[in-house]
Order: structure tokens, then sequence, then C-alpha cells
């Protein structure tokens, strides 16, 4: 996998290190990325076996996949970053409760990805120092624990109100600092394909540009709402086409066309290519 593959991802599929037979199926499920997980799918108990028999499971693994790692303030972490470092299957990590940009720093590995997983109140705040940090490719979202820190009823009307407002930050912080688009955070209900599409057509119209996903079935429809559809892909070819015959300037539909729209048209073009 290159490096501008993991930037582009849409749909990331998670596999528990405890069910390392799962990697196959899943990375042959049409996910884009596949991320290993050391955290929360790997019971205290579990930890170190699971680790061992990840490091067995990455000396012949193909093709490279992401890693999400025990947090920077477990006891795990270091045994965790150790074995990614020296794993060349392992292309990126995943820190989940990314906290600080210390967080970050400690996590870091010359030439491996890094994506900081923003999951609790104090990562929120820290969202400015956080994306400002040299060597992240992109910031996640994890809506289900910044729900139960923030006290909020997850799925609620008003958690949502709330959690937008983290995700509008990480937005924002991902444009601010030229990194890739962030990643929309798991949508437990996965047998309601539905229900994964909404989601992730909402996330995409915020300016989210991929989703963490728990199931094969929910690979599709997320890809979906990521992808431009038939008719805004026409669209974009006609201004495209109206700009070489026209110029810079000039309506297509009764709507005026200047560089923004056109911009726009460009990258639903790039997206679908």
């Amino acid at each position: 996998m290159a490096a501008r593959a993991s930037r582009d991802a849409r749909t990331m599929l998670f596999v528990p290190a405890t069910r390392l037979e799962r990697v196959a199926k899943a990375q042959a499920s049409g996910a884009d990325l596949v991320i290993i997980d050391l955290e929360d799918a790997v019971s205290e108990t579990d930890k170190a076996e699971a680790r061992q028999a990840l490091a067995d499971f990455l000396e012949h693994a193909t093709p490279p996949v992401f890693v999400r790692v025990n947090g920077a303030s477990t006891d795990h972490f270091a045994a965790d970053l150790a074995l990614c470092a020296q794993a060349d299957a392992v292309h990126g990590i995943m820190l989940p409760k990314t906290e600080s940009a210390e967080d970050v720093q400690r996590a870091r590995i010359d030439g491996k990805a890094l994506w900081p997983l923003v999951e609790s109140v104090r990562g929120v705040i820290n969202i400015p120092h956080i994306a400002a940090c040299d060597g992240i490719e992109r910031l996640t979202f994890g809506a289900l624990d910044l729900s139960l820190d923030l006290g909020a009823e997850a799925g609620s009307a008003g958690a949502v109100t709330v959690l937008d407002q983290c995700r509008a930050q990480l937005i924002l912080h991902s444009r601010l600092n030229r990194l890739a688009g962030p990643v929309e955070s798991v949508e437990p209900d996965f047998r309601n394909t539905e229900k994964v599409a909404a989601v992730a057509l909402r996330a995409a119209q915020m300016g989210f540009t991929g989703m963490l996903c728990i199931h094969p079935g929910q690979i599709e429809p997320v890809r979906r709402a990521f992808s431009p559809t038939s008719e805004q892909l026409a669209w974009a070819r006609r201004v495209v086409d109206g700009v070489a015959e026209h110029g810079a300037t000039f309506q297509l539909d009764g709507q005026m066309v200047d560089e923004p729209v056109i911009q726009r048209a460009r990258r639903l073009i790039a997206t679908a290519e």
C-alpha cells in the first residue's frame, strides 16, 4: 500500500488481534484499509498473547495493514509500538485516546503513517495542538468513547449536537494543517445498512473523507456515501467542459460558475478517479 492510498482511504475495517484468521477475509471484503485492533477488541488479560500472535502474523502479512495500539497512558503502549516499529507489514498506526501533542510525539515512527483517534474531552480541547504536530496523516473520531466521557446519551439528539461541535473542530483543524480529511467514527448498528449509509453520507457532507467500519457489510454503503453520484459526476464534467469553452466565469443551468464551483467540480472528478 502506497502512502497516498491510506490518505485517500474511505473504508477502514477493524479486525480484532485475537481473530487474525479474519484478516484475509477483511482484505478481500473491498475495504480500502484493514486495521488490526490491539485495544478495545482485546481484553486486558489477553493483551500480551494477542501482541505475540500479531508479531508472528506480521512476519508473513501482505498487503500492509494498520494497527490500533493501546493508548499512550497504558502499560501496553511501549510494547505495542515496538512491535509496529519492527514490522514492515505495518503501514500505519492508529493511536487511541490521543489527548495531547506529547501523545502524538511518543507514537511517531519514521516511515509509518500516524492517525490520532480523538475520543475524550481532553483530546477534543487539544485538537488544535494535536493537529499541528508533525507526522500526522489523518485525524480520526471516536464518538462512542467521547459520549461516555461527556456523560451524553449515545445516539440521542442532544449527544449529536455536542458531538457535531467536535466533528467541526476535526474538519477545521485538518484543513488548517493540510492533513488528509478526517475519518468518521464507527456506527455500532452494523446490521442496519440504511442507517450506516445515512451516517456516512452526513459525515461526507460535513467534510469527512472516510469512516471506520466494524463489519464487512458496512463497506459498500460507506463507500457509496463517500463517492460522487453519477449525477454529480455528470455535472462536474459539464463544468470542466464549460471552462474549456467559456473561461473562468459562465452560467450553467441558470447558476453562476466561478472558481470555487470549478474547484468543487474538479475535486469530485478526482475523488471518483
